[in-house]
Order: C-alpha cells, then sequence, then structure tokens
C-alpha cells in the first residue's frame, strides 16, 4: 500500500534530513517547519526507520483537513476508513497538540477523534465492542491554524534512541542531534575528529556510525513490526540489506573529557554501538588540550552555562576554543551552544551558523573552516562579485 509519510524533526534540521532521504533514493520531499513529507510503501517505512539519522520519526499521514468545530472535527475523522490502517484488536492510543487553532482544547480533539475513529471501524468490522489487546497504534491529531493532520506513529520510541546508550552524563546530547551536526559538519572521513568534551561520547559514536555507513537503527525494535499490514520478512529483508552496506574503514576519533566516570560510560556505549574499536578516550581537562595534528575536525557541545554564576566561566572556556582554533588554523571548528556571547568570546564571527534546538534549549551550531579553505571561498566570492560588476557593466 502507498502512504503519504512524514519524517519529524526538530527545528532547522528539516534539510539535513531531506538530504538523507534524497541520499535513500527518495524525490519529491516537501518540507515545513519540522517535517519532511514522502510517499513510499511498507518496505519504505521500514527503511526510513532503520536508515535515518537525524529525523524524530516517521508517521503515515492519514489525512489533512480544515476544522474549526468539534462536529466538524468527528465528521470528517469518522468518514475515513480508519480498517485499512487498524485491525479489529488494534490498541489504539490517541495523542495531540494544537498550535493556534480554534480548537485549542487538546483532550477534547483526542476524545473526539478517538470516539470518530471507533465509530468508523464499528462500520468496517460491523462489531460495537473492541478489545484493544493487539498490537499497537498511536494516532495524532495535530492542528495548526485549523488544519487538522491526523497521522499514525510507525517507529515506537524516538529515532533518537538506537538502543547503544546506558547512561548518560548530566546533560546528554540527541543521537539525532549529534549526528546532524557531523552531516553539517560535512566532515571528511580521512581526517582526525576530536571532541574535548565529549561526555558519554554520542557524537564521536555517531560520527563512527555515518562513517562506516551502519544504519542507526539496524539493533532495535519499531512499533510497526508487530502491524499486519507490515509482511514478517519486510525488516528482515532491510537488515541484511543494511549489514552488507556497512564499510570497514580506517577512522580515528578521539574524545576528551575532565570525568573518568563518565568517560566509563562513553566507553560502554562505544562497545554497545560496535564502534569502540574505532574511538580513543582520553581523561583531560580542556585547559591542558594541544594537538600537533595538522588537518583535523572538531566537532563539540561544551558547557552553556546555564546556572548563575557560571558565565565568566564558560565565557572564559570559549576564549579558550578561539585561541585553540587560532593555533590550529587549519582545522575545522563545529561548535553547539547556547551561550550568547560565544562568538565575542571566541574572538571572531563564525564562517556560518544556525539554529538548532537542543531539547527545548535554542542553540546555534558555529562552523569556523579551514583558514586554507576560507581563503579559497572568500577568493570564489570575491571572483562571483567581479564577474557579476563586469556582466553589468557589458549590459549597460
Amino acid at each position: 500500500m502507498d502512504y503519504q509519510l512524514i519524517a519529524t524533526t526538530t527545528f532547522g534540521i528539516e534539510a539535513v534530513t531531506a538530504r538523507e532521504l534524497k541520499a535513500l533514493g527518495y524525490e519529491d520531499l516537501k518540507l515545513e517547519n519540522g517535517k519532511v513529507e514522502f510517499e513510499g510503501d511498507e518496505m519504505d517505512i521500514a527503511i526510513a526507520n532503520t536508515w535515518l539519522r537525524t529525523a524524530e520519526r516517521v508517521l503515515i499521514k492519514v489525512a489533512e483537513f480544515k476544522a474549526t468545530t468539534f462536529e466538524e472535527l468527528f465528521q470528517q475523522t469518522n468518514a475515513i476508513n480508519w480498517g485499512e490502517f487498524i485491525p479489529e484488536n488494534g490498541e489504539m492510543h490517541v495523542t495531540g497538540k494544537s498550535i493556534k487553532s480554534t480548537l485549542f482544547s487538546v483532550p477534547d480533539c483526542q476524545s473526539i477523534v478517538k470516539k470518530a475513529i471507533v465509530k468508523s471501524m464499528q462500520r468496517t468490522y460491523d462489531t460495537e465492542y473492541f478489545a484493544e489487546d493487539g498490537p499497537k497504534y498511536k494516532i495524532e491529531v495535530a492542528l495548526l491554524k485549523d488544519v487538522v493532520t491526523l497521522s499514525i506513529d510507525t517507529s515506537g520510541a524516538g529515532l533518537h534512541k538506537r538502543g547503544y546508550r546506558t547512561d548518560t552524563g548530566l546533560a546528554p546530547l540527541k543521537e539525532t542531534l549529534a549526528a546532524s551536526m557531523v552531516l553539517l559538519a560535512r566532515w571528511n572521513f580521512e581526517r582526525v575528529l576530536v571532541d574535548p568534551f565529549c561526555g558519554s561520547g554520542t557524537i564521536l559514536i555517531e560520527a563512527a556510525l555515518i562513517g562506516n555507513n551502519m544504519a542507526p537503527g539496524l539493533n532495535r525494535h519499531f512499533v510497526c513490526e508487530d502491524w499486519p499490514t507490515m509482511g514478517a520478512d519486510i525488516f528482515e529483508q532491510v537488515r541484511e540489506s543494511a549489514k552488507l552496506a556497512v564499510k570497514d574503514r580506517n577512522l580515528r576519533l578521539i574524545g576528551y573529557d575532565i570525568d573518568g566516570y563518565v568517560l566509563r560510560k562513553a566507553r560502554q556505549n562505544a562497545e554497545n554501538a560496535g564502534v569502540d574499536h574505532f574511538i580513543e578516550f582520553h581523561e583531560l581537562d580542556f585547559h591542558d588540550f594541544s594537538s600537533k595534528q595538522k588537518y583535523a575536525y572538531l566537532i563539540t557541545n561544551p558547557p552553556y552555562g546555564e546556572r548563575i554564576g557560571e558565565e565568566e566561566e564558560v565565557y572564559k572556556l570559549n576564549k579558550k576554543l578561539g585561541a585553540m582554533k587560532k593555533k590550529l588554523d587549519t582545522w575545522d571548528f563545529n561548535v553547539l551552544t547556547s551561550f550568547s556571547k560565544f562568538e565575542k568570546a571566541f574572538g571572531r564571527e563564525a564562517d556560518k551558523n544556525r539554529k538548532l534546538y537542543n531539547g527545548r534549549i535554542l542553540t546555534r551550531f558555529y562552523q569556523y573552516f579551514d583558514n586554507d579553505l576560507r581563503q579559497k571561498m572568500k577568493a570564489a566570492r570575491l571572483n562571483e562579485m567581479a564577474e557579476a560588476k563586469l556582466d553589468e557593466k557589458n549590459n549597460n
């Protein structure tokens, strides 16, 4: 069966997820805030869940319509043949959200949608009672400016839950965001990747998975695997294909942290992910960090200084990062932080930066390219400007 599918993302990651989908062979993508829509069947649902590194969930988009009254919401939901999606014994759970909509009471919307779905299924299965003791179906009713989107979650636990992380530090970074950082940095696999604030090792582990083309969802279960509409061998085929796609590149990833306990957890996480032989972990105070490496990538998520009295300490830390960049001018620096004075402390504006959300915290991803590349980019921009002026002069 063909579906309209939605890969949900955190804000700011949509283009990265779209790039992933294109690499998987999907076209005619539709990008909106927090989601990328694409078309696919059951096999594509399995592929997207298994392979997407930056998406939060994969949903089936059942319907979209406008509703400003509860009666409209009920009737249009009831008009859908839910029996095409949900078996007679399916366990149905309705979640919801409402943003800038006339129907602002989420509990009421959830209740009405559930009643409408049951009413529709009563017609399909010719019964008044549903035991709901079978496979799980999480249905979401999402209202945005009076437009209702009804969807069914195929993932179950969020896609960031790869299964390798047994424990985290005090400020864990989501696996999906860590993967996004590595992809945005456009890391060259032949170069060393360093994280001087590695914590539980998430950035380095995700980089190792990316570098070796290891599917992030290879070793976990998805809720849709229990659905009767999903063929028993679909996920098996996708997993076998994913295993054959694994590379064995000669990667070098190095992580440093001052906390020995957290580093032990990082080593365990890397072992769980099957990438521990690619990563070196060292206990080191950041202020003692130095390197003689000529070319490398630094991708990190340093402390933000969210607590009172920490701003001065975080300012010094980011100033140290800036001083490091001057010495390691052929390195790419990629830093995720919510610290508002980061560029001032670092000592210069970023070559590129974008807004990203770390959980509910608004952060920015600051990128400083290696000096050789910056000079080439600057020269290219100057050439483009000179050519544009020459064309304008010739046209006049």
